[in-house]
């Protein structure tokens, strides 16, 4: 598989990527995805590739048959979610703040009520939040 961008976790265990660079990624506020911090894009589950050696994933589901939150065991990095359904082209949301921040910069962020509504609050574009800014030269006196 060719992929278009590329990441991993904190401690390197884990690598993904994506066959394209998302058109964007969501920013969502339920009760799960903001505890984790996480800022999601979506793809079909055959157009990622996620590599770890066995028994290095850990998941969670909040109910009994609904997502699966997958993590690094070693440094607890949220990967991705993931249905429990077996096609392969389900629908799979991944971490991208696991992503090459130089290529994510400009993809715009959706803020997404999923707390209560489900709909669409705004959209920003801000590359600050994936590559901080140079220092400021600071005046001599």
């Amino acid at each position: 598989m060719k992929l278009a961008i590329q990441g991993t976790c904190l401690c390197k265990a884990v690598t993904l990527g994506a066959t394209r660079l998302p058109r964007q990624v969501t920013q969502c506020n339920c009760s799960v995805c903001r505890r984790y911090g996480t800022l999601w894009a979506y793809y079909k589950r055959s157009a990622v590739e996620i590599t770890a050696a066995r028994g290095s994933l850990a998941h969670y589901s909040v109910r009994a048959k609904g997502l699966k939150f997958v993590r690094c065991q070693a440094c607890g990095c949220v990967i991705c979610w993931d249905s429990r359904s077996k096609d392969p082209d389900r629908r799979l949301g991944i971490n991208t703040r696991l992503l090459d921040p130089a290529l994510m910069a400009g993809v715009p962020v959706k803020v997404l009520d999923g707390d209560k509504t489900w709909r669409t609050l705004g959209t920003y574009a801000k590359p600050e939040i994936w590559i901080s800014p140079p220092p400021v030269a600071r005046r001599s006196r």
